[in-house]
C-alpha cells in the first residue's frame, strides 16, 4: 500500500488536467461549485448521482465545516472534494484502483487543494486493520479534528463482504473524535438494523439508494456494535 505525496505548484491560473479523463463530474456546491473533476470511467467505479450527493450534503449541512473528510471507497473522489468545497479542513481518500487514484491526485491539484489531501492507494480493509488515531493520514494536524467519514462501497459489499465492512464501520465509531459523522450509502436491500449500534443511525430513503448517518458521541466511541 502506498500513499501519495502532496504536490505544490508555483504556477498561477486555473490548472489543466494532467491526463485525459474518460468522463467528468461536477462539484455541486460550495467554493468549487460548477468545477469539473475527471475519472477513468472504469465500470468498477460507481459515481454517486448528483441528486443523491446533494441530498447527502443537505443532511450533513454546515457540520462538514472544519472536519477531516475520510472517503473509504473514494472512486471519483467527488464526496471528499465536495466536502472540501463546503468547508472541510482536509481530506483522506482511499482507493485500491491505481489508475483511478491517479485522477484523485490530479483533481486535487486542479482544485488547488493538494496540500489538504492525502490519497491512500490500497485496500481499505487492509488499511482499516492498521490505522490508528496517531496515523497522520487521519490526523495530519497537531490537534485532532472531528471526521466526516463517507462509506459508499459497491452495493454488493453489503452482501459479499459484510463480515469485513461491519468491523470497519465499528472501528470508525470507536476511534473517531466525538462530534464526527459517519455517512453510509447502501441500496434499499440492505438491512440498516445490522449496522453497529443500529439505534444511533438516521436513515433516509432516496430510491434506489438509502443514506444512514451516525453522529459519534463520547459514549458511542467506547462501545462495540
Amino acid at each position: 500500500m502506498t500513499r501519495s505525496t502532496p504536490r505544490r505548484h508555483a504556477s498561477s491560473g486555473r490548472r489543466q488536467p494532467l491526463s485525459s479523463p474518460a468522463t467528468t463530474l461536477r462539484i455541486i456546491g460550495g467554493d468549487f461549485r460548477g468545477r469539473k473533476i475527471g475519472y477513468t470511467g472504469d465500470v468498477r467505479t460507481r459515481p454517486m448521482k448528483d441528486r443523491l450527493r446533494e441530498a447527502v450534503f443537505n443532511l450533513v449541512g454546515p457540520a462538514v465545516r472544519g472536519k477531516h473528510a475520510v472517503d473509504l471507497f473514494a472512486g471519483t473522489g467527488a464526496l471528499a472534494l465536495e466536502a472540501l468545497s463546503r468547508g472541510a479542513r482536509c481530506a483522506t481518500m482511499i482507493e485500491c484502483h491505481f489508475p483511478t487514484a491517479k485522477f484523485l491526485d490530479e483533481n486535487a491539484s486542479i482544485l488547488r487543494v493538494e496540500n489538504r489531501c492525502t490519497v491512500v492507494r490500497g485496500d481499505v480493509f487492509v488499511w482499516g486493520r492498521t490505522f490508528s488515531v496517531n496515523d497522520k493520514t487521519i490526523i495530519p494536524q497537531a490537534a485532532p479534528l472531528a471526521w466526516v467519514v463517507f462509506c459508499c462501497p459497491p452495493y454488493a459489499f453489503y452482501r459479499d463482504r459484510w463480515e469485513q465492512l461491519r468491523p470497519l464501520l465499528s472501528q470508525c465509531q470507536r476511534l473517531a473524535p466525538a462530534g464526527s459523522l459517519l455517512v453510509v450509502e447502501s441500496d434499499l436491500n440492505f438491512a440498516t438494523d445490522t449496522l453497529p449500534l443500529p439505534e444511533t443511525w438516521d436513515t433516509r430513503s432516496y430510491s434506489p439508494a438509502q443514506v444512514s448517518i451516525h453522529t459519534v458521541s463520547a459514549s458511542s466511541r467506547g462501545e462495540r456494535g
